[in-house]
């Protein structure tokens, strides 16, 4: 009888005649020892995919007959010898594969690869950069076989990590939705930041998500699903096989009302009046609602899809009957027309109920939790209510005297006098702390009924000295100019306990720091928490000869919401004309007094004082805005925007004002925001990069700003000089982005 031998990569074949059935493998080996050269300690012999056992006859390998068998021989590698190429790329990608294994080398180094088995499941090292795999996803088969590269792929993840295994700035797979974080989302590598056992079942995680690039990522998100983080396996990780189970993990975003549910009707991720998900090929899709459509279910029905590129349904689309013209005045609905209001000319009465009414307009320039000045405010700016202190940022609440968070710190506190027993100096004052008093029924001022607690704001102002907090005996820094800044406003009412107090408005007084805080006995007969806050800004001070020196080139003044004078000057003209006797002495060219009174009576108001008040901002001679040499260097490289950084340095004689020019230049056409993590296109707009994506996955390819084609293949660069002015020119804006 005879054996063939044959090597791993079929290079050499030899048969080995004289065999009986009892022949031991150890006869076997020396056969082969003769002919291959190669060592017994060093062959592994394989019969159909089995490893020959070497302790039993032949035939107990249950192989079945000997006689015309085929064998393959694989040479162990010798103790400490390297694997060749096998080991010269240990980070490249494997494959899973059922067959044979076979590699393109020299016999030599067959010998030295330590393979698998042939016909068995085995991970193949690629040792060629430009093999390129064929995959199918199984959740999304409309998208067919895939074309993809090796560096794109790696091991599936199946172990999940508990909170003891997660360490910061591991790198691990996580889910998290871009743009709703409060919902489930897709699957990202995501390196950790921060891990924290706030109790034994409230832990929160945060990650800066990976998105692609290095400079491509999402910083400081807050990961919900905590339970399922998944360790990224290293290639040369077990396969897997259908023993193991699917692995199949939850994605999204998927519909909250049908739970994807194909065989369950919806209105809200199918046809918007039928809610059947039958024949999806003939759903429109409305650019305003984002809701879909059967081109069959609309009244009156569509034939076919329509060529235009924007489609809008019939709950968005406008009615050219009812779009108001230039000149034209607002048509009021029939159930408006009968209300009180719309046959009365009652206005607001300006003075009145202010500290309730709503912002207009909010302060996006920086977060509602930054510290330090505001950029564009200066010191000594005034404004004639509480709500636009807040509109500009500088002072959030429209009540509160202390803006900030108890676990954080406090950004801002007016100092109004409302507790007789605080000491105005100045540079330096004393302040009482928030809260004693009963405010029930709705009062806005009560007496003192019980005793303050370092809770809430008065916990936050404290947190802002340089101490340790004490929360029974208080606390008194050592270095006091390293705590954090509190901006400072002073109103008017606190005129009955400070000469520093403006005699009208609320002014902001710039930057202070907390020395010490303590606790003791008031004049009310409770205790109080009592603060000592001591100046620390390089602007002067706006009762100081320098700082109304400075208010007058900056042309500050007392500012007032919009058509406040305006409507303060028709009250008061017709407070006039109903105080004026019935019988009058004609009106003379030489009176000035009856002349303003001829011209009331013809109806034309008088002009009122804007004109004399210059308000901040409105592009009146002041101090210039100065430049730093960092910034007019990084002004000269960003030459994509050299127009626009022209058209801006226009405005820098007019100080403030430059800031809000820079601002609406550089604002984002789609969030009418200050562009963030700005893409400079090739048609020289300025794009937020989050909203660039956000475009290009509803697949509109065209810059937002002049529907310039950007091509699908678009790179998105981040201009980095461009971010960096902005970062310096409104500091803080970015957090929270």
């Amino acid at each position: 009888m005879w054996i063939q031998v044959r090597t791993i990569d079929g290079t050499e074949t030899q048969t080995i005649d004289d065999l009986s059935r009892l022949t031991k493998i150890e006869s076997l080996r020396d056969k082969i020892h003769e002919i291959f050269r190669v060592s017994p300690d060093r062959q592994r012999l394989f019969y159909r995919g089995k490893q020959i056992n070497e302790l039993v006859d032949a035939r107990d390998v249950s192989i079945g007959a000997w006689f015309e068998a085929h064998i393959q021989n694989v040479t162990r590698a010798t103790k400490g010898h390297k694997n060749g190429k096998a080991q010269a790329k240990s980070g490249s990608a494997y494959k899973r594969t059922n067959g044979s294994l076979s590699q393109d080398h020299s016999r030599e180094n067959t010998h030295n690869l330590d393979s698998a088995p042939s016909t068995s499941y085995s991970d193949c090292m690629d040792t060629d950069e430009d093999i390129i795999y064929h995959i199918k996803y199984d959740e999304y088969p409309e998208n067919g076989i895939i074309e993809m590269a090796a560096n794109n792929l790696r091991p599936r993840a199946r172990t999940i990590l508990k909170w003891s295994e997660l360490n910061v700035g591991e790198v691990v797979m996580i889910n998290y939705n871009v743009e709703t974080p409060e919902e489930r989302g897709f699957w990202f590598d995501a390196e950790i930041t921060s891990l924290k056992e706030i109790s034994r079942t409230n832990k929160e995680v945060h990650a800066k998500i990976l998105l692609g690039g290095p400079e491509d990522t999402i910083n400081d998100c807050k990961i919900l699903f905590i339970e399922e983080i998944y360790k990224i396996e290293k290639p040369g990780a077990y396969p897997l096989t259908f023993a193991d189970g699917d692995f199949k993990r939850k994605s999204g975003p998927e519909c909250k009302h049908c739970r994807a549910d194909t065989d369950k009707e919806c209105r809200f991720c199918s046809c918007y009046l039928c809610g059947g998900k039958q024949d999806a090929h003939m759903q429109l899709l409305c650019d305003e609602c984002n809701m879909a459509y059967h081109i069959y279910c609309l009244n009156p029905p569509l034939n076919k899809i329509p060529e235009d590129e924007d489609w809008y349904c019939p709950s968005c689309k406008n009615d050219s009957d009812e779009v108001i013209k230039a000149g034209e005045k607002l048509k009021q609905s029939k159930k408006k027309a009968k209300m009180p209001s719309a046959c009365t000319e009652s206005q607001r009465d300006w003075g009145k109920g202010m500290a309730c009414v709503g912002r207009t307009k909010e302060c996006t320039i920086v977060p509602s939790n930054h510290y330090g000045p505001v950029p564009g405010v200066p010191v000594g700016a005034t404004w004639k209510f509480r709500v636009q202190v807040s509109e500009a940022g500088v002072h959030r609440p429209h009540v509160g005297g202390i803006h900030g968070r108890s676990n954080d710190g406090a950004y801002s506190l007016v100092l109004a006098g409302g507790f007789e027993d605080e000491v105005d100096r100045g540079d330096e004052f004393t302040y009482t702390g928030s809260g004693g008093r009963d405010l029930s029924g709705n009062k806005r001022i009560g007496e003192h009924s019980f005793d303050q607690t370092l809770t809430h704001m008065n916990r936050a102002l404290a947190l802002n000295c340089d101490a340790p907090l004490d929360d029974k005996n208080g606390a008194e820094s050592k270095n006091w100019r390293a705590g954090k800044p509190v901006r400072v406003v002073r109103s008017s009412k606190g005129r009955r306990i400070s000469k520093y107090a403006p005699e009208e408005g609320n002014r902001y007084d710039g930057i202070y720091k907390v020395v010490k805080y303590w606790p003791e006995i008031g004049k009310c007969g409770f205790l109080v928490w009592r603060y000592l806050l001591r100046r620390d800004d390089l602007e002067p001070a706006p009762w100081t000869s320098e700082g109304i020196e400075r208010s007058k080139k900056l042309g500050l003044s007392l500012q007032y919401p919009e058509g406040y004078l305006e409507a303060m000057a028709s009250k008061e003209k017709k407070d006039k004309v109903k105080k004026q006797p019935v019988k009058q002495e004609p009106p003379t060219e030489q009176s000035n007094g009856n002349q303003k009174r001829s011209i009331d009576e013809v109806g034309i108001e008088e002009p009122t004082n804007t004109s004399k008040t210059m308000r901040m901002g409105d592009g009146g001679k002041g101090e210039a805005f100065q430049l730093t040499q960092q910034q007019q260097w990084l002004i000269r490289e960003d030459c994509p925007n050299q127009k626009l950084w022209d058209e801006v340095l226009a405005s820098l004689k007019e100080g403030p004002n430059f800031l809000k020019k820079l601002e609406q230049s550089f604002m984002c056409v789609c969030c009418q925001e200050l562009v963030y993590q700005p893409v400079t296109t090739e048609c020289l707009h300025n794009v937020c990069k989050s909203c660039l994506q956000r475009s290009f996955r509803a697949e509109v390819f065209t810059c937002p700003a002049c529907r310039h084609d950007l091509g699908k293949g678009y790179t998105m660069v981040p201009n980095k000089i461009l971010q960096t002015l902005l970062d310096q020119f409104f500091p803080g804006y970015s957090k929270g982005r």
